[in-house]
């Protein structure tokens, strides 16, 4: 097994847009979580919603040129198992054209 990140990425949310409500918080919830019962005992890291990216070169700091809106932690047999698992994530139903990215975790020689 190999462990896969995916990387979740949604427009940033203007500041004068109303809340959702707490039903529709719970059915958004509700949803991420059959997703997290799906993958079973594979998933490693549920991951948490991100904010405030700020992207570090050597030549200073920058706001990320990416919203990351979070993450979270898969082991899959597979690429394409691991890509399975995301064709049919809640995040891709959110509204604003979300994504997400899938990277495979590299092994670190002698590690």
């Amino acid at each position: 097994m190999s462990k896969f990140v995916f990387i979740y990425h949604a427009p940033m949310t203007p500041a004068e847009a109303t809340p959702p409500s707490p039903e529709e918080m719970e059915a958004v919830m509700g949803q991420w979580m059959a997703w997290a019962g799906k993958v079973g005992e594979n998933m490693v890291d549920f991951g948490t919603p991100l904010a405030g990216g700020v992207r570090v070169t050597s030549d200073g700091t920058s706001p990320s040129a990416r919203e990351v809106s979070g993450y979270s932690i898969i082991e899959a047999a597979d690429l394409e198992a691991a890509l399975e698992l995301a064709k049919d994530h809640p995040h891709l139903n959110m509204p604003g054209g979300c994504e997400i990215e899938v990277h495979e975790a590299q092994a670190i020689p002698g590690m």
